[in-house]
């Protein structure tokens, strides 16, 4: 292994060469504190930054070994030394000596939740940090590049040393905000695994802030208020470190939540939908927890849909099969059965919905002019809801203030959330003289979702010219994947722009691996979610990167189903 003198000297050799003379800083170097390994470096005009591998021993780190003594610990310090590090990247950039915001140094961005990252890895003996960095240049009239020795010292021998020794070393770490980031991420943990236990599907912490700033993950600070919950409802859970916590459970079944969209009903059924992951501290959210496999699935009309059946809720559709219903382009109710029973195909065990982002016709029918009508081909989600609880098992959450009425009589808890306060009406609701969905025609569910799906590989094709693989989160509800665009505005869950790209390279993933192989979607998720476990999100991708977070498999699973050129190949009961 070379040392920094080395590294030092191939600089001055190189200073005002042509950029290419950069790949010959491929290699490892040991700068005392830390070894900088780079497998290549590609300096051709359009391609992607170099990722360093920045190696940090344990005997020099020395976090301590409490802080990632399990699993979800060690993930939560992965995720704070990442926050860390990408703080003090911007901090460097913006207060530059010269008053030039330079940004060589590029570190994932995390937002508000914590996720299993590629961007630092900790183990007892080192701590991996995986950062892109822009090697400096300077531009020659002719339009040339050539290597800026002197600002490529000033960022490998002052920036980086600078941003690693202050986000990552125990010495500069506030040991205090950290135990409390991680034991957070435990408590929340914990209140996941008992939710089974205790009958419920989610947990609201009283206390917690919900409303969020519009179209935005962030705390709406100018409408601050605290979530309540009536006392007679509370329920109590036991957490490692928190003691024990206090707020709403919602029940198994199906749950009612009415409200006025603007009075704390939209942020609360969101926090809901976003409790699938933890939240980081000061978020308002920690303690707003769901089980993993919630899914809230929302209208999306225009969208393509794949072999999908859908005769639970049409017995006829535009002259095609239901029971095997494919378009290019799908009107908003139907768009929103597609993505309910893709979500419940690959092991989505409870459905949340909101009126506010459904089709009306998906949502309701209307008892009072059912009638009038005679015989339809429609049925909604209020006609079926019972039956999919009591058959599959499975719970709903449905959430509104003018579509939910058919709801009330068939459905197990009634909820009102007014001013972000939660009082259980169940008993009031019944009482109100409210009619019945009208009965919807008989239909058995089981095969329904025991029908699988098998991918046509072909179909999955990343590729653009020469290039196998050109896949790029283009924000954080779109994937460039070859000459496709995965649109996924509908798909609410995504937490941040590492997991939109990790959904994409998992795609490409999973043709190469499984889908040649012939394995039902079903069964390739499983897959896909053993070898993320086991292998870690490495597997992902052929080169290192540290810009990956691991996604959930119910959005893989729709960034699938809403790929242009995604086809089946065959379908089986």
């Amino acid at each position: 292994m070379k040392d920094r003198k080395e590294f030092y000297n191939v600089l001055a050799e190189i200073d005002g060469k042509p950029f290419s003379e950069y790949e010959t800083l491929a290699g490892d170097y040991d700068f005392a504190r830390f070894v900088i390994k780079c497998a290549k470096i590609n300096t051709e005009p359009d391609a992607e930054l170099p990722v360093y591998n920045v190696r940090i021993p344990q005997s020099i780190a020395e976090l301590p070994g409490h802080l990632y003594d399990s699993p979800v610990r060690r993930t939560a310090l992965e995720d704070l030394l990442t926050r860390n590090l990408s703080e003090a990247a911007d901090q460097i950039a913006q207060f530059d000596a010269s008053g030039v915001a330079r940004r060589n140094i590029i570190v994932a961005e995390p937002g508000q939740k914590i996720l299993p990252r590629t961007s630092v890895v900790v183990t007892k003996e080192y701590v991996d940090v995986r950062i892109r960095i822009s090697l400096p240049f300077k531009v020659m009239m002719s339009g040339e590049r050539l290597v800026d020795g002197e600002m490529a010292r000033r960022l490998f021998f002052e920036d980086l040393p600078e941003v690693i020794s202050g986000s990552v070393f125990c010495c500069n770490l506030n040991v205090v905000e950290a135990e409390d980031f991680v034991n957070t991420m435990e408590d929340a943990d914990r209140v996941r695994q008992t939710l089974a236990t205790m009958g419920l599907v989610s947990f609201v912490g009283e206390g917690s802030f919900l409303a969020r700033e519009q179209n935005s993950d962030f705390p709406d600070y100018d409408n601050i208020t605290p979530f309540e919950v009536d006392g007679d409802t509370l329920t109590e859970i036991d957490v490692p470190n928190a003691g024990q916590l206090k707020g709403l459970g919602i029940p198994v079944g199906l749950t009612v939540v009415v409200g006025d969209l603007a009075n704390g009903r939209a942020s609360f059924m969101n926090a809901l939908a976003a409790g699938v992951f933890n939240h980081i501290p000061g978020d308002g959210r920690e303690h707003v927890v769901s089980v993993s496999d919630a899914v809230k699935i929302e209208a999306d009309p225009g969208r393509s849909i794949q072999e999908i059946n859908i005769t639970p809720f049409f017995s006829e559709i535009d002259g095609a099969d239901p029971a095997s219903y494919s378009t290019d382009s799908a009107v908003a109710s139907v768009s929103q059965v597609a993505s309910a029973i893709e979500a419940l195909e690959v092991g989505a065990r409870v459905l949340i919905v909101d009126e506010d982002s459904s089709a009306p016709a998906f949502l309701t029918s209307d008892a009072r002019i059912a009638s009038l009508l005679g015989e339809t081909s429609c049925t909604s989600l209020a006609q079926r809801a019972r039956q999919m609880v009591d058959e599959l098992g499975i719970s709903l959450v449905v959430g509104g203030e003018n579509l939910v009425a058919e709801f009330i009589p068939i459905a197990d808890t009634v909820l009102r959330v007014e001013d972000f306060q939660v009082t259980d009406i169940t008993e009031e609701a019944k009482a109100l003289d409210i009619s019945t969905p009208p009965v919807a025609p008989s239909v058995n569910l089981g095969p329904m979702l025991a029908r699988s799906r098998w991918i046509m590989p072909s179909s999955i094709d990343a590729s653009i010219g020469r290039l196998d693989q050109v896949i790029e989160a283009l924000d954080l509800n779109a994937i460039q994947f070859g000459r496709s665009v995965i649109e996924m505005d509908s798909v609410s869950q995504i937490a941040d722009e590492s997991q939109t790209l990790t959904i994409g390279l998992l795609l490409y993933y999973a043709k190469l691996r499984y889908m040649q192989e012939g394995y039902p979607l079903r069964e390739m998720l499983d897959m896909i979610d053993r070898d993320l476990s086991s292998e870690g999100l490495a597997s992902v991708s052929r080169d290192l990167r540290g810009d990956l977070a691991r996604p959930r498999r119910y959005e893989l699973a729709a960034a699938l189903n809403r790929l242009p050129t995604f086809r089946v190949s065959h379908a089986t009961e």
